[in-house]
């Protein structure tokens, strides 16, 4: 996988973005990228509001800048 690739396990940008279209991969992704980058804190949040506040945010930044939101650097 290319070095470029942003965000979903370093899946490439166009299946980050397939990914990040369907509710729940999105949901369930999110909260392992969190994890995996140590961010206990944001991936409870996605827990809780993931799935329909932030899916919305992640989609449209997914598509626009090939990375999710990054707001929480807890």
């Amino acid at each position: 996988m290319s070095k470029s690739s942003q965000d979903y396990l370093g899946f490439s940008r166009i299946v980050s973005i397939i990914l990040a279209i369907i509710p729940f991969t999105a949901w369930i992704f999110g909260i392992i990228t969190r994890l995996k980058e140590g961010k206990i804190v944001a991936a409870i949040i996605r827990i809780f509001f993931g799935a329909w506040i932030i899916w919305i945010i992640d989609l449209v930044l997914m598509i626009l800048q090939g990375k999710i939101l990054r707001v929480l650097n807890i």
